[in-house]
């Protein structure tokens, strides 16, 4: 049936149950996983020119966070799904349209489903899944597993 399974994922509770879901999907079916996290960039038109200087200094160690936090996120399904057998990737991309990096990586990477939350968290340190997974819902033509 399904084969290679990708799940969007931004660590947030919800998400995190899709990414339950889905290795217990991927195990039960002998399917390869590959797991996502999808960072938006900084928004700069958002910044003032005199507080430009003061925001780098605090963008680079909320950067730092933000790839520490999904490096996290991602070695964690990495070693639950090497416990349960199950043949894993993990993907940490940095795109300011997340919908078109989840439906390019699904492409890309052969995917035959796309297991993920119906929404997460928002905002610069996170992945945006809600309105993520419409536009994903909308824009694919790959089968799409919503977990609530």
């Amino acid at each position: 049936m399904y084969r290679h399974i990708l799940i969007p994922t931004d660590g947030s509770e919800l998400a995190e149950h899709a990414v339950t879901n889905g290795l217990s999907l991927a195990k039960s079916l002998g399917a390869k996983l590959s797991v996502i996290i999808v960072e938006e960039p900084f928004d700069w038109l958002s910044v003032s020119e005199t507080k430009a200087q003061q925001a780098l200094g605090e963008l680079a160690k909320h950067a730092e966070h933000i790839k520490k936090h999904a490096a996290s996120v991602l070695n964690r399904v990495a070693n639950a799904a090497k416990q349960a057998g199950v043949s894993c990737d993990t993907i940490q991309v940095e795109n300011e349209r997340p919908y078109k990096a989840i439906i390019a990586t699904a492409a890309d990477r052969g995917c035959d489903l796309i297991v993920m939350a119906s929404h997460g968290r928002s905002g610069l340190s996170a992945i945006v899944l809600g309105s993520v997974t419409n536009k994903v819902l909308t824009h694919t033509k790959t089968p799409v597993l919503v977990c609530h």
